[in-house]
């Protein structure tokens, strides 16, 4: 017999069960009521995220990568938060990557169908050379999808480290994960649509482990994105901002300090307290292991 009757990602919500009746504004209200449960969820989780950021870390500084594996709206999720970490943060491509069963198409175009081979997320581990010094993080709402367990079990088989999220506290323990982060938000207020709460809480959840991640690896100084890529106007005139806000220098003096850093916003303000060329910076900067703060803090 299916075990999906009895997760809680596909029981039916007591509180939603006349929604179609409800006039618009109460409708609305309904659903943002739902949502209110989503954030003090992902927050009974802190431990478990602390541990899987540790453990991220641990594995990006052997040289290791970090992969988000799901299927439909968990492996969209993943995607996304792996896109976003070159322009915020500077990253390779490279470093955070997301797999999505059904591969590029089903970013667009739902291929539910993809999910239910488990030989194909292990077949997508292999594509892709996981080693041991990587990270695996394998999403699913309900915690069955078997593309997710399938990648999974073949990361752990490797060495790989082994992170697992879902919404599902009947599934939480079953899968082949070191450490399991299971923000319980309850049933969806239209059953089994795990792209509501469950998809909110999965993006808080990312968005907790990539940004943690790399501020502990030294690419936030304060609160400010020091390390992000200046590929569009708006990123060039915050690195400008960012620079003037560190520096207390001019608009025109951080335009021109940047430009002689190359546009790095690390670099230039290295360059500005330590009073010295680029490549005197980027020195530093790899002494120091790229922490900005150490960089214009130590002892020359």
């Amino acid at each position: 017999m299916s075990k999906r009757p009895f997760v809680t990602t596909e029981k039916r919500n007591r509180r939603s069960k006349n929604i179609d009746r409800l006039p618009t504004r109460d409708l609305v209200r309904l659903i943002n009521s739902e949502d209110r449960l989503v954030a003090p969820a992902v927050g009974r989780e802190s431990k478990a995220l602390a541990a899987a950021v540790d453990r991220i870390v641990e594995q990006m500084r052997q040289g290791g990568r970090l992969f988000y594996v799901g299927a439909g709206t968990s492996g969209r999720l993943g995607v996304l938060d792996a896109s976003e970490c070159p322009p915020t943060f500077g990253t390779d491509p490279r470093l955070v990557q997301g797999i999505i069963a059904g591969g590029r198409r089903a970013l667009v175009r739902s291929i539910e169908g993809a999910e239910d081979h488990p030989e194909e997320g292990a077949a997508a581990m292999d594509r892709k050379k996981v080693s041991p010094r990587d990270a695996v993080v394998g999403i699913a709402a309900c915690g069955l999808t078997p593309y997710v367990r399938g990648a999974l079990r073949r990361a752990r088989q490797i060495g790989a480290a082994t992170i697992f999220i879902t919404c599902a506290p009947e599934t939480a323990d079953s899968a082949a994960a070191e450490i399991v982060i299971n923000p319980v938000v309850g049933p969806e207020v239209v059953t089994g649509s795990t792209r509501m709460k469950a998809g909110t809480a999965t993006k808080l959840v990312l968005n907790t482990l990539t940004t943690a991640a790399m501020i502990r690896l030294g690419k936030v100084y304060g609160n400010l994105m020091v390390d992000l890529k200046a590929t569009n106007e708006k990123l060039r005139d915050r690195s400008i901002r960012i620079v003037m806000e560190l520096t207390d220098l001019s608009r025109p003096a951080a335009r021109r300090l940047l430009k002689k850093a190359s546009g790095k916003v690390k670099p230039a303000i290295v360059m500005h307290f330590r009073k010295v060329d680029q490549i005197k910076a980027m020195t530093i900067l790899d002494r120091c292991n790229q922490s900005l703060r150490q960089a214009i803090q130590e002892d020359i």
